[in-house]
């Protein structure tokens, strides 16, 4: 089964840079599922760890910023990449340490997306800029080769 982004791309659109949810975020209901689990509670637990990790999908392509939450009820946010106005990260102590935050995306004229628990949120941060001067430089070329 394709995942949302897979399916979400249309004709020339490429991923540039796949986002994932960290396991470290998500280290409290593990390390309860673990506790509990002689007690049949902690499989629940960390069920739906592994549901939040795979349920969250955030990606970066050459045309937009995708993101989606959920696994029966989705949640999605996509934005051009032209009009993207900010991409904010946001680190705890343990996120520095263990190399996760939450990404903030902001868009003109949409509210503000946050992202929790993503893996690398710098290096997110970079691809999106990177793609989107890639993106404003192949605009401008056209316009200054005439």
């Amino acid at each position: 089964m394709a995942s949302y982004v897979e399916q979400a791309l249309t004709r020339g659109e490429s991923v540039l840079h796949l986002g994932r949810t960290s396991w470290w975020s998500l280290s409290g209901y593990l390390f309860f599922g673990m506790v509990l689990l002689p007690v049949g509670v902690g499989l629940i637990l960390l069920a739906l760890a592994w549901v939040k990790q795979r349920s969250t999908e955030l990606a970066v392509t050459n045309k937009r910023v995708i993101t989606k939450f959920g696994f029966i009820q989705r949640d999605t946010v996509e934005l051009n990449i032209q009009k993207v106005e900010s991409v904010q990260v946001q680190q705890g102590i343990m996120g520095r340490m263990l190399d996760f935050g939450t990404i903030v995306i902001a868009g003109g004229g949409n509210p503000q997306a946050p992202v929790p628990g993503i893996s690398d949120p710098m290096g997110f941060r970079r691809a999106f800029l990177e793609a989107q001067e890639m993106v404003l430089k192949e605009r401008a070329a056209p316009a200054s080769a005439d």
